[in-house]
């Protein structure tokens, strides 16, 4: 499972953002989530997911968004699951803990952590390994300019580039050229593979879904 725990930059000195973003999370990702997006301590959010391509989709949004620091946590969540995320608990919510406050102090506001119990397979890619690979990804993304994101956006509707160019009011040159210059190819490039390692690492921490507690003794 993945527990996405974001918290505001900044917060003190800026409105708070949290019940806003809460807001357009849900309404993009909502169906792919365990539970509603949540508001936990005072300016963070959480969501819940066993897919790790909406994980990684969350934290791109968030990154996008650029007023959050950004902890991916993999593990098991304890089961049943409660009404609320803010409710849930198991090493899931522990790694993402760990991982918010990390991604504090990192470039890219980023940080992936697994379970503490976890060990993870020499056949797989650690949390160590996977992170800087996201991060990279967060990195070419955050230097895009409002206006290669304008020429991204509107081709990633679906429209050609000669349309693009009509509904920005320049030339499908200078679409192209900002094309080139945000690099939005990457995101197609890099995503598979990102989703694929994310994937594998969820199943090495065994955390394909909510666990029962174990039985009292």
């Amino acid at each position: 499972m993945f527990v996405i725990t974001a918290d505001q930059v900044g917060s003190r000195t800026d409105i708070d953002r949290s019940a806003t973003m809460q807001q357009q999370l849900q309404e993009r990702f909502g169906d792919r989530l365990h539970l509603p997006v949540d508001q936990t301590a005072g300016d963070e959010v959480q969501a819940l997911t066993d897919d790790a391509g909406t994980a990684l989709d969350l934290v791109l949004d968030l990154a996008r968004d650029g007023h959050w620091s950004i902890g991916l946590g993999v593990g098991d969540v304890r089961g049943p699951l409660p009404d609320a995320v803010r409710k849930a608990a198991g090493g899931a919510f522990i790694a993402a803990r760990e991982a918010v406050g990390a991604a504090k102090r990192a470039e890219g506001r980023f940080a992936l952590r697994t379970a503490p119990s976890t060990t993870e397979p020499a056949a797989v890619l650690g949390a160590a390994e996977i992170e800087p690979l996201v991060r990279l990804l967060l990195l070419v993304r955050e230097r895009r300019t409002p206006h290669g994101w304008e020429a991204i956006d509107l081709v990633r509707e679906g429209r050609a580039q000669k349309d693009a160019a009509a509904v920005l009011g320049i030339s499908d040159a200078a679409v192209s050229q900002r094309l080139k210059a945000a690099a939005w190819s990457v995101d197609d490039e890099a995503r598979p593979a990102l989703v694929r390692l994310l994937a594998e690492l969820d199943r090495a921490t065994d955390g394909a879904g909510p666990t029962d507690p174990a039985p009292d003794r």
